[in-house]
């Protein structure tokens, strides 16, 4: 489903502020892969999924998915194919629209269908969101008329996962999208995250701070440093790790210990 092909990029070349984000990274994930990927601040994690996304072009390499190259394509292209959820749950949604409006724009975005007036939308329209809404299992269905900022910021990051999933992605990646959420909330949506993904069978990728989840989310483990995946274990090899296991490993590609307070205090 994603072929990433040698792709680099650096930022403010040829500066004082260069930064090599991305160097020869290159990944390949089967149609229904969920991999999760952890590294330090700065490992080149984000601006992963923002080469993937197209939210900047890559200085070298390759991205391919589903078949497509789409390493020069615009970013609201890619958008149509790919499900983007972020560690704020402000972003991704309209506050100022009401759930209904919210629901509209991604569905329309993603289905390929000419934009319409929201006067004009269809009763099979909202009983289609309404449907959707009810998996949830926030009332939210009952609420299409409210303003998204009213909402908590658990009940907008569940909204953002189903805006995103709605028709159903290429690929999905989440951001940290449970780490600005109080626990019980974020062991909510995460559960969500997970029924979701299974049942659709999408491909996904997960950047996490929690160790114990990077092991047990998913059917692959990645870990990213300096820009570079330095360890990427699947199958028994991953079912034999623990998180102590996984720190020694990073140890010993990084040729450092992981010093993140959020991952050693998860």
């Amino acid at each position: 489903m994603l072929d990433l092909e040698h792709i680099s990029k650096t930022f403010a070349p040829g500066t004082i502020n260069e930064r090599k984000a991305l160097v020869n990274v290159s990944l390949h994930l089967e149609d229904g892969d969920f991999a999760t990927i952890v590294g330090t601040n700065g490992a080149g994690k984000s601006t992963l999924f923002n080469a993937i996304t197209g939210a900047f072009d890559v200085d070298e390499g390759k991205i391919v998915l589903g078949g497509e190259d789409i390493t020069f394509k615009k970013e609201y292209v890619r958008s149509r194919v790919i499900g983007h959820l972020f560690q704020d749950p402000l972003m991704g949604t309209a506050p100022h629209m009401s759930i209904e409006e919210n629901l509209s724009l991604a569905y329309l975005r993603a289905s390929g269908s000419k934009i319409r007036l929201f006067s004009t939308i269809s009763k099979k329209d909202r009983d289609f969101f309404r449907e959707h809404l009810s998996l949830l299992q926030m009332d939210l269905e009952n609420r299409m008329n409210s303003p998204v900022g009213l909402l908590s910021g658990g009940q907008r990051q569940a909204l953002t996962l189903l805006m995103a999933t709605m028709v159903t992605p290429k690929i999905l990646l989440l951001d940290e999208h449970t780490a600005a959420l109080d626990p019980a909330t974020a062991d909510k949506v995460l559960e969500l995250t997970k029924s979701i993904v299974s049942e659709r069978n999408i491909t996904c990728l997960m950047i996490t701070h929690n160790m114990h989840q990077a092991l047990e989310l998913g059917n692959r483990t990645l870990m990213m440093n300096g820009g570079r995946i330095i360890l990427d274990i699947s199958g028994e090899e991953r079912r034999k790790e623990t998180v102590q296991s996984l720190l020694e490993r990073f140890k010993i590609e990084a040729g450092k210990e992981l010093d993140n307070d959020r991952i050693l205090l998860s």
